[in-house]
């Protein structure tokens, strides 16, 4: 998924860029924080967060209110308030609501304190033009906000947290900051706290003795550039006081000795997770978040980056050889979808059509298919063509083996879903998911 950072990643008609949406003021009418507000409007990088904790844009006083009890960013549709689990819930002159577009004039209530929107004419625009920071691409004022928040974190060194659901690029991202800084021809150094046992999470990460001689841990491995650890969340709660006083000291001590080891090293970690919530639960060190969020990103999901996904579509057919077309009904298909995977799922919607051409199940028929498409035998060669991200590459081929393997035991038995079921020795529901994910 290369592109070059003197080039933009994709040609895009100006005209197709959103203008910026109109801006709002959200302030305290009643409760402990009375007269505190907060400015939205399209250059926040990331949503506006409503909560007692420290980290939030708008800090309530008020023992009713969660942690990050509500989010607010605005959009083309106006402003997005979007209630985050909070205890205690939110409202909208007095409905409670879960998510939900404002125009002005409402009154929201989190916990014992009311907010009053005011709608607010837009500053002319201070969105970039820029339509990619290296490889991450889109042109939706949604990720347009992010580029120059991007842009001063590549230049520095501080920590960095990278909040998205899956499939929005939180990897891609850290390597992007890394790419563009100062440290970019030092290692960069991926851990995912998901694929190692727990048992061997600390050598993994700190290094450790053994009767063959000591090994070095990843930390070391990134000596003088950058560590990425994916799905922080999942480190346990044993090693997170170990990992804050790696990075506030620049010190690692090897398992099984006593010699400390001081490592330069710039840390940024992704999650899926909402992080507040695991500090409330006790599963997340409140210091240990703090340390990392000195920079934080919120990577958007898909459904809410309008315009995005034919920009991407087309990104992701050129990168596929250039020489390919997407029949011009191919997203018009995905309408209203949500796109749940985000920005992986449709790389991989792409690459199946490429791959598969009228031989793909959910294609449409268009086009003449060439030596490789029609060919579901050739899909798997195809896919490792294509230099795609490991995980993008596993995505695809574990989709299309559910697909063909659902679909042939389907027929075989007359589409009844209990017999095939038992022939494939699955559970009927589990058998269910996996059709419906084929839908």
């Amino acid at each position: 998924m290369s592109a070059s950072r003197d080039e933009p990643a994709t040609e895009v008609d100006p005209r197709s860029i959103s203008e910026d949406p109109t801006a709002f003021r959200v302030t305290v009418l009643q409760g402990p924080d009375g007269g505190a507000s907060v400015r939205i409007d399209a250059s926040n990088p990331s949503s506006v967060l409503v909560g007692s904790s420290a980290a939030c844009q708008l800090v309530l006083h008020d023992p009713k209110v969660s942690r990050r009890h509500a989010s607010l960013d605005v959009s083309e549709s106006g402003l997005r308030l979007a209630d985050l689990g909070s205890t205690n819930g939110t409202t909208v002159n007095g409905l409670l609501v879960t998510e939900c577009f404002l125009k002005g004039g409402e009154v929201i209530g989190v916990g014992g304190t009311t907010l009053h929107v005011e709608r607010q004419t837009a500053v002319p625009s201070r969105l970039t033009n820029a339509v990619s920071f290296g490889r991450l691409v889109g042109a939706s004022v949604a990720m347009r906000r992010l580029y120059p928040l991007c842009e001063r974190l590549a230049a520095s060194n501080i920590t960095v947290v990278i909040e998205g659901e899956t499939g929005t690029g939180k990897e891609l991202l850290a390597e992007e900051l890394h790419d563009a800084g100062p440290r970019r021809a030092a290692p960069f150094v991926v851990f995912d706290c998901t694929s190692v046992a727990p048992a061997l999470v600390e050598g993994v990460l700190f290094g450790e003795a053994s009767p063959n001689g000591s090994s070095r841990g990843v930390f070391e491995a990134a000596h003088g550039g950058t560590l990425l650890i994916d799905e922080i969340t999942e480190l346990p709660p044993a090693l997170q006081r170990k990992l804050l006083r790696a990075i506030e000291r620049g010190e690692v001590c090897r398992v099984g000795t006593d010699r400390w080891l001081h490592v330069d090293v710039r840390v940024i970690a992704t999650t899926r997770r909402d992080l507040e919530k695991e500090v409330e639960a006790g599963r997340f060190r409140e210091d240990l978040y703090f340390r990392l969020a000195v920079g934080r990103v919120e990577l958007p999901p898909l459904r809410r980056r309008h315009g995005d996904p034919a920009l991407l579509a087309d990104y992701f057919c050129k990168r596929g050889g250039g020489q390919h077309s997407l029949p011009p009904d191919f997203l018009r298909r995905y309408e209203g979808y949500a796109w749940p995977g985000n920005v992986r799922e449709l790389q991989n919607t792409v690459a199946r059509r490429l791959a598969l051409g009228d031989a793909d199940p959910d294609g449409d028929g268009d086009g003449e298919p060439d030596e490789k498409e029609g060919a579901p035998e050739n899909a798997f060669r195809w896919v490792l063509e294509q230099d795609l991200p490991f995980t993008s590459a596993r995505d695809l081929v574990a989709t299309e083996f559910e697909r063909e393997y659902v679909q042939r035991v389907l027929d075989q038995h007359g589409g009844n879903v209990s017999r095939a079921a038992a022939a494939s020795g699955l559970a009927r529901r589990y058998f269910q998911i996996l059709r419906a994910r084929q839908r």
